[in-house]
């Protein structure tokens, strides 16, 4: 029986092409969502080294093993598609069609499909075939220029703004979009995600701000990114961190308040470095367990800045289970949350080929069977 579980995707098919970074994070998160999730390994794997049984990004999955160069390969993940309601993949663009499972072939298979396609540069343009990673495509956009001292280069954040927020999760918004389209017409389109795209889109409301004269075209120079002493990170006697967030006027009256300082200096950008000076200095004065006393539970927006050991014990995040512990591998739990459909880690990481004969049985397609290795199934390699 196809595990379908809980939450709103519940009977949703999914074919994915392996790969990594975004493109299987995006197949996670409708994995979460409740679809049935088919993820097409290759032998030999997608070169992202790391057991299979903490690759978090292949949770809620079933994996079938095709090899796509062999003479049954295509037409294999062909019979997927056709049976599928959508089709990811990763790879470069043209690729997919030298395989032989390119946008054509799969949508004259099944004319409802919706093939979402995960890239960097996108589709086409200049840079279509270069290889690139998320510190390339955010710099591009604008978005890394962002980040970092006003006297220092740009801090990347791990790969968090590039590949997941503006390619994985603009590639779900745009399959789920394509998606509905598809339900309501029967006809089924290609979704073009690209990260810089995506990430382009993210900086919309700052863009607007830079038009309006309110946003300064250079880095710690405005209120959302280090400039203002009020919004920022300060260290702490022990070398741990706080994140003071107090923008509103009523926020800060309270934040300088429990800290102790008088509230002179934040209407006057001329007495910001004085007032940063202060502001560092008293959060010297204390470790950040005795700062995190003095704030939690008010509103002058402090935050202690938590490991990623430490976040899943923050109290807040284990009062409403934001990571769960699933075969002793402690995770971020599905999200968002809903209230008729609720979703959950029902499957392990899935290994490569392991859910061949099940898959063969549950979508009906023989080809699949672990008897029909000479078909284009390596078996032998899952």
């Amino acid at each position: 029986m196809a595990d379908t579980g809980s939450g709103p995707l519940a009977g949703v098919r999914v074919v994915e092409l392996a790969g990594i970074g975004p493109a299987p994070f995006a197949a996670m998160l409708l994995a979460d969502l409740g679809a049935d999730v088919v993820r097409v390994d290759r032998p030999g794997g997608p070169g992202l080294h790391i057991d299979p049984d903490h690759d978090l990004a292949n949770r809620n999955k079933r994996s079938v093993l095709v090899d796509l160069k062999s003479a049954h390969g295509p037409d294999t993940v062909l019979d997927l598609a056709a049976r599928a309601d959508v089709l990811l993949e990763g790879l470069r663009p043209g690729v997919a069609e030298r395989l032989g499972v390119g946008p054509g072939p799969a949508l004259g298979r099944n004319p409802r499909l919706v093939y979402g396609r995960m890239t960097g540069w996108g589709q086409e343009g200049p840079l279509a075939h270069s290889a690139g990673h998320d510190i390339g495509y955010v710099a591009v956009t604008g978005a890394l220029g962002m980040t970092g001292p006003a006297d220092g280069p740009p801090h990347p954040a791990a790969n968090l703004l590039g590949d997941y927020a503006g390619g994985s999760l603009y590639l779900v918004t745009g399959v789920l979009a394509a998606l509905h389209h598809a339900r309501a017409t029967g006809t089924g389109q290609v979704v073009d995600a690209a990260i810089v795209d995506g990430t382009a889109h993210l900086t919309a409301v700052i863009h607007g701000m830079l038009a309006a004269g309110g946003w300064q075209d250079r880095r710690a120079a405005n209120l959302l990114d280090g400039g203002a002493p009020f919004y920022g990170t300060y260290e702490t006697a022990d070398g741990g961190y706080m994140a003071v967030g107090a923008l509103e006027p009523r926020f800060y009256a309270e934040f300088v308040r429990l800290l102790g300082l008088e509230e002179a200096g934040r209407e006057d950008p001329a007495r910001w470095d004085e007032l940063r000076s202060a502001i560092a200095e008293r959060f010297r004065s204390r470790t950040r367990a005795e700062w995190t006393e003095v704030f939690e539970g008010t509103d002058a927006c402090v935050a202690p800045v938590l490991s990623l050991r430490e976040a899943p014990r923050h109290p807040h995040l284990a009062a409403r289970g934001t990571f769960t512990d699933e075969g002793g591998i402690v995770q971020p739990a599905p999200a968002p949350r809903f209230s008729a459909t609720p979703t959950a880690v029902r499957r392990p990481p899935a290994r490569p080929g392991a859910d061949t004969a099940e898959v063969a049985c549950d979508w009906d397609v023989p080809r699949l069977a672990p008897s029909a290795d000479r078909k284009g199934l390596r078996t032998d390699e899952a």
